[in-house]
């Protein structure tokens, strides 16, 4: 599957606001918007553009689409999916990117950021339902058991994660084993409990003109 691979600082300043994509990076000084709080680019600092209807629809677009990493046609098929299904749209949108298999490794604090996470989803690192899974895109549902590999228990990269972001804490849809290196989905999340800084009623609109 595809992905964006240019730098990843950029994205935040041009969405002024902190997406998180560095992993450790972003709760430091060195975090790109705690540096250079204007948009990238030449004229960056002292082009401030008005932005109203459409502009403000497809920030918000843009904004989920790169926390979650995820390109423009997979985003599409997210929200094709959404509108397919009994509920309010943009919460279930949400929840369909919530359930991807590397955001809830990500979530459960095994990897510092999300691009880690799909790195290690698709290195094979975790199970689902004892079953090796390496597909970041796979969607969790209720009852299924996210762990980590028992080969895979002793990783750095796993174990330098966990303690990194130990206290941010793990979302309540989610019931955690520490010591098992494992949790089980334990519902569907609520809009409540995916706690992201997005108005999704704007991308609903966005896509429906």
């Amino acid at each position: 599957m595809a992905r964006y691979i240019g730098p990843v600082c950029r994205l935040c300043r041009r969405e002024g606001m902190k997406l998180f994509l560095k992993g450790e990076r972003c709760y430091m000084e060195k975090c790109a918007i705690e540096k250079r709080n204007f948009a990238p680019g030449q004229h960056g600092k002292t082009r401030k553009s008005k932005m109203a209807g459409y502009g403000i629809q497809l920030r918000e677009k843009q904004k989920v689409k790169r926390i979650y990493g995820v390109l423009e046609d997979q985003f599409r098929g997210y929200f094709e999916q959404a509108e397919r299904t009994r509920g309010i749209t943009g919460e279930t949108l949400l929840q369909l990117l919530e359930r991807r298999l590397d955001n809830v490794t990500y979530r459960l604090g095994f990897a510092t950021s999300r691009p880690q996470a799909r790195q290690l989803v698709r290195h094979g690192h975790f199970t689902v339902n004892g079953r090796k899974v390496d597909i970041p895109s796979y969607s969790v549902k209720p009852g299924d058991v996210i762990a980590v590999r028992q080969s895979s228990r002793k990783a750095p990269a796993i174990l330098h994660a966990m303690e990194e972001v130990k206290g941010r804490g793990i979302p309540e849809w989610l019931q955690f084993d520490a010591e098992g290196m494992s949790a089980k989905v334990g519902s569907v999340p609520t809009r409540a409990q995916i706690n992201l800084p997005v108005q999704e009623q704007l991308i609903v609109e966005l896509y429906s003109k």
